[in-house]
């Protein structure tokens, strides 16, 4: 199977504009293609995960991916899918951000030799001369089109401000500068970015000429990928000193039974054939399709051996096998303990990280939330002796989140 048609067969292509062309350039290594990425956090977060997959599944064919740091769009803010403005950064933040997004991708893509770059469109966006753009770039936008597109619709009731409004216009002229620079001839991006790509290749057809070859592809990464992306909680780091390796493993254990074979064939490596036999699976087999999910994402963004341990920990934790060692721990110390050396069960909780605040704690241990031991405590007033901390007890709050908790000698 060629490279296109996996990337069919798996799920990960749902609209393109010129779609011979596109499998010609793809399968025969010739497409040099961008992703961009808006630098709002110094960590990519799970989200991000189709976009990396794809890179470099693109990359092991022969093709040449481009990261594209948003520098300069992120100075104005995307309005898709936004209900309100997106707060300012400086630059000394974005160019931070764009650094830490590096690290992290250089565990997918290999910029060695020229193979990939990653570049900023800070370097075009911010020398633009406003009159010359309005001139130069301007006049081949029609306003009436843009406002028909759904990143602006959605946000004309609440007010759009003339900022965002050039954010298309801004996306669209960085496809011209990376194909006049780099020679990139494709653009990926989800579902709600489909508008502002459609105006780069339009803008390279009037501004080049309609032989200008330049193609436009478009992913579901919004309607999957941030779904994907985003817990009760919050989002899902691959820094893992914002999201643990064993929490990071937890999150795709935890996968809706729906999504396991879904995520499998978008997110791992693994296969086809292999992930389609599984199709049969069904009960108890798809908790094992779940580690095997698990494992096969722990082990791309932190390593094998990370994997290991957080696998390991799970199963000490839910079949009484594996590790115990192998849990994300947390510490405390003899100044934490009262003058009957115990502590607050709340107190536990905050200083084990499994809640952001005391009243969050004392809701959770009231709705039945929280275990020591395996015993669930529903007294908001439980303290812990200090002596139960020596050798360390599990701590947990819902369903995902576990820490053991040690007391430091």
């Amino acid at each position: 199977m060629q490279i296109y048609d996996e990337l069919v067969a798996r799920g990960l292509i749902a609209q393109v504009t010129d779609e011979d062309k596109i499998r010609d350039l793809v399968n025969n290594g010739k497409a040099t293609f961008y992703i961009g990425f808006d630098p709002t956090a110094d960590s990519l977060h799970v989200g991000h995960f189709m976009a990396l997959c794809l890179m470099k599944r693109l990359q092991m064919a022969g093709n040449k991916p481009i990261a594209l740091i948003g520098g300069g769009t992120a100075m104005i803010g995307d309005p898709s899918g936004r209900t309100d403005m997106r707060q300012m950064m400086t630059p000394e933040t974005i160019r931070h951000n764009g650094d830490c997004f590096k690290v992290q991708m250089s565990r997918f893509i290999d910029f060695s030799d020229d193979k990939a770059l990653m570049v900023n469109n800070a370097d075009w966006l911010m020398k633009l001369n406003y009159v010359e753009l309005l001139r130069e770039v301007g006049a081949h936008f029609s306003v009436n089109r843009m406002l028909t597109a759904e990143c602006y619709k959605q946000r004309m009731e609440r007010g759009l401000s003339f900022l965002e409004f050039n954010y298309m216009i801004m996306q669209s002229y960085d496809f011209y500068m990376l194909f006049q620079k780099y020679g990139c001839n494709m653009q990926f991006g989800g579902d709600d970015q489909w508008s502002n790509m459609l105006g780069g290749t339009e803008l390279i057809r009037r501004k080049l000429g309609k032989d200008a070859y330049a193609m436009t592809i478009t992913l579901l990464l919004n309607s999957e990928g941030k779904k994907m992306g985003k817990t009760q909680s919050g989002a899902v780091w691959l820094d893992p000193n914002k999201t643990s390796p064993f929490d990071f493993y937890q999150y795709w254990r935890n996968v809706a039974d729906a999504d396991v074979l879904k995520c499998l064939r978008m997110l791992t490596f693994l296969p086809l054939e292999q992930i389609n036999e599984m199709d049969k699976w069904e009960g108890s087999q798809l908790n094992t399709a779940k580690e095997i999910l698990a494992y096969e994402l722990t082990a791309l963004v932190h390593g094998e051996e990370e994997a290991k341990k957080a696998q390991e920990g799970a199963r000490a934790l839910f079949a009484g096998g594996g590790n115990a060692a192998d849990m994300p721990t947390a510490e405390i110390t003899e100044a934490d303990l009262d003058e009957n050396g115990a502590i607050e069960l709340i107190s536990l909780l905050l200083k084990a990280g499994l809640v952001p605040s005391r009243s969050e704690g004392r809701r959770a241990i009231e709705q039945g939330g929280v275990t020591v031991d395996g015993e669930k405590v529903t007294d908001v007033k439980a303290v812990v002796a200090g002596e139960k901390l020596a050798d360390g007890l599990v701590l947990k709050r819902g369903k995902k989140n576990f820490r053991k908790v040690l007391l430091k000698k």
